[in-house]
């Protein structure tokens, strides 16, 4: 119980690619941003982790050394072991490491494959993100209008509609309404209507706010525009005095604050 109360943070293992078309100082301040992404999530990260390859279009993005290094630091098979049918079941993602200290997650700082995603988490035993899926995360924790929640969810669903996994079971035919689909095909199809949902609902939204828009068309408007935790909010609530969230965090306020 001590040790729960020490750190209660899941842990998090940071991982840079660096490619040729990549500088190292753009490599480190890239990394060093997706730290501070990462704790928005409230995770702690333990450390980062770097290899220089040609391209991340490898199946498992890294090479096979690095991946049983990082294999050693999540408690997981390994890839070679896992193909080689070593292992007697692929090892599924946990919520938390198998080793006591080691990281419970592992993010990489480029875009991965849904397979290549597949292919890693087997391999480490751990969730894998790569830097879309944080931040797509990210937003939708933070999202609080309709209009921003819509849209986070849009998002949401475009990336992860081709991450559905498409298992032995996902194979199988079912009978009855969509008989002929494979599961897996159906929930595709579930993605896909569920998008025209959102979509023609965001529509109405903007709609709405188009008209709320025209009533103010005769007041001058002034925009604040700037990256993240830059201090947009934080110069809002001084010129207006309105209570607007101020956090030293990345995307801490997402929605667009009208005074």
């Amino acid at each position: 119980m001590e040790s729960l109360q020490r750190n209660t943070h899941p842990k998090a293992l940071l991982f840079s690619v660096r490619t040729p078309k990549v500088t190292d100082a753009e490599a480190m301040e890239s990394l060093t941003e997706l730290e501070r992404l990462v704790t928005t999530l409230g995770y702690e990260v333990t450390g980062t982790m770097s290899q220089r390859q040609p391209t991340t279009s490898r199946v498992t993005v890294v090479g096979e050394g690095k991946l049983k290094e990082l294999a050693q630091l999540t408690g997981g098979k390994g890839y070679r072991d896992r193909i080689k049918g070593n292992s007697a079941a692929p090892q599924q993602p946990s919520d938390t490491a198998s080793t006591p200290e080691g990281p419970g997650m592992v993010v990489f700082d480029c875009d991965l494959s849904p397979s290549q995603i597949r292919n890693v988490e087997e391999a480490l035993g751990v969730p894998v993100f790569d830097r879309t899926g944080v931040i797509i995360e990210i937003f939708n924790r933070h999202a609080k209008t309709r209009a921003a929640r819509l849209q986070v969810d849009i998002a949401r669903q475009t990336y992860q509609a081709p991450r559905l996994r498409d298992t032995g079971v996902g194979k199988e035919r079912q009978s009855g309404r969509g008989s002929g689909e494979t599961i897996i095909e159906t929930e595709k199809r579930k993605v896909r209507d569920r998008l025209a949902e959102l979509r023609h609902e965001l529509q109405a939204v903007q709609r709405e706010e188009e008209q709320r828009r025209m009533k103010r068309a005769e007041l001058l408007g002034v925009a604040l525009v700037g990256y993240t935790n830059a201090g947009k909010s934080s110069l809002m609530r001084a010129l207006t005095g309105s209570d607007v969230l101020v956090e030293d965090k990345l995307f801490a306020t997402l929605d667009t604050t009208i005074r």
